[in-house]
C-alpha cells in the first residue's frame, strides 16, 4: 500500500486542481452573460440625445438620436458582407444641429458600388455610440493613396475628418441616412465569451488525469511485491 500513496496522492491533487479550474470558467461564463445581457439591453434601449461629452467608459453601447446632415466628407473601411461579398463600411463625417461634428458609421456598401453617388445633406440618425477595438500591432496604416482603411480607429478618423473623436454606428435613418447603405448595427455577437470551451476542456483534463492515475495504481499493484 505505501508505493500507492504518492500516485494517489497526486492523483486526487491533479483532479482537484483541474477540476477547481474548469468551476471557476463555469462562473465566468455565468459572470459573462451577464455582461452581454446588459449590453444588449443598453443597445435596445429608446434612444438619447447625443451627451455634452461622450467617453468609452460611460458610453460604449449607448443608444442615441442625432440629427443634422452628412457633409459629403468620408472614409471608406475595408470589410466584407456574407451576402455582399467584399466592401467596405463607410464611415462619415456628421454635424448636427448644433453644430457638433462626429463620425457615422453609415453601414456598408459592396465594392461594385464604391464610385457610386453618396446621399449627403440633411439627415436623421439612431443608433448607438461605439468605439471598436478594431486595430492591432498587426494593421496596416491606411492607404491614403486609394482612400482604403484596413480597420475602424474612431481618434484617427475624426483626426483625418476634423470631428470629435465620437462614433455613432447607425441602426436606422431619415433623409440622406436613409437606403444608402447596408446598416451594420451595434450587437453583442461579435464580443468573445468562450468560457465554456474553457470549461469543458479543464473537466476534460481532470478526466483523462483520474484515468492515468488509475492506469498507474493499477501497473503498480500488478508489480511482483
Amino acid at each position: 500500500m505505501r508505493r500507492l500513496v504518492f500516485p494517489l496522492v497526486m492523483g486526487l491533487v491533479g483532479c482537484a486542481l483541474l477540476a477547481a479550474l474548469g468551476i471557476w470558467q463555469l462562473q465566468r461564463l455565468a459572470w459573462k452573460e451577464g455582461i452581454l445581457a446588459a449590453i444588449e439591453a443598453r443597445i435596445a434601449d429608446a434612444p438619447v440625445a447625443l451627451p455634452a461629452a461622450p467617453g468609452p467608459a460611460r458610453d460604449q453601447y449607448l443608444a442615441v438620436r442625432v440629427a443634422g446632415r452628412f457633409t459629403g466628407e468620408d472614409i471608406d473601411v475595408l470589410a466584407s458582407h456574407r451576402r455582399g461579398g467584399a466592401g467596405f463600411r463607410v464611415v462619415a463625417a456628421f454635424e448636427t444641429d448644433d453644430g457638433r461634428r462626429i463620425l457615422v458609421d453609415r453601414g456598408f456598401i459592396p465594392e461594385p458600388l464604391r464610385q457610386g453617388p453618396r446621399p449627403d445633406g440633411p439627415a436623421g440618425v439612431t443608433g448607438n455610440l461605439h468605439w471598436p477595438e478594431d486595430t492591432d500591432s498587426y494593421t496596416p496604416p491606411p492607404d491614403f493613396a486609394r482612400g482604403i482603411w484596413f480597420a475602424r480607429d474612431v481618434t484617427a478618423m475624426a483626426e483625418v475628418l476634423a470631428t470629435e473623436p465620437v462614433m455613432l454606428v447607425q441602426r436606422s435613418g431619415s433623409g440622406a441616412a436613409a437606403d444608402f447603405a447596408w446598416p451594420q448595427p451595434v450587437d453583442a455577437a461579435g464580443i468573445p465569451n468562450d468560457h465554456l470551451g474553457y470549461a469543458v476542456t479543464w473537466f476534460l483534463l481532470a478526466a483523462v488525469w483520474a484515468g492515468m492515475t488509475a492506469f498507474l495504481v493499477w501497473r503498480i499493484t500488478r508489480r511482483p511485491v
